[in-house]
């Protein structure tokens, strides 16, 4: 762990490709000789050059090995200030936000289903009314008609 301090002030003047430091979790990295190794390239780095990259490196998901790089670089801890920016840090992995909209995706779902399922048995039921209709005879050929509603609603 690295003992020396450094203010936002101080890393944000080494934001150049040959002098580039970069702030997570309010430990200052000098990633200047990891420049042009880094797999999402240089212009990636430089972006985020002698800024607080907490967000952004939070935000792609580095895995463990990314951060056991990272580790190696370290050269300082970031002393805060009152009016350095604060990072927006990602919530923990595996946790989910919710909206108050979230529900209403549901809702529609739902209203498509039970509004599908009363077409269905509706057509269902009109279509074996005409089917029987034509089909309830008794044995001489002679419609006998709707005797009782299990036979209007042939399910």
């Amino acid at each position: 762990m690295a003992t020396k301090e450094l203010t936002y002030d101080e890393v944000s003047d080494h934001n150049t490709k040959k002098n580039l430091y970069v702030v997570i979790h309010d430990q200052v990295y000098d990633v200047s000789n990891f420049v042009d190794e880094h797999p999402g390239g240089d212009e990636v780095l430089l972006d985020v050059g002698g800024l607080d990259a907490t967000e952004a490196f939070e935000d792609v998901g580095h895995s463990d090995e990314a951060r056991e790089i990272l580790s190696g670089h370290l050269v300082a801890k970031l002393k805060r200030k009152p009016g350095d920016p604060i990072p927006k840090v990602a919530p923990p992995a595996g946790t989910t936000t919710t909206s108050p909209d979230a529900g209403f995706g549901v809702g529609i779902y739902a209203l498509i289903l039970i509004g599908g399922l009363v077409a269905f048995f509706g057509y269902r039921a009109v279509w074996c009314c005409e089917v029987d209709a034509d089909v309830v005879m008794d044995d001489r050929g002679v419609s006998r008609g709707f005797q009782d509603m299990d036979e209007v609603f042939c399910f």
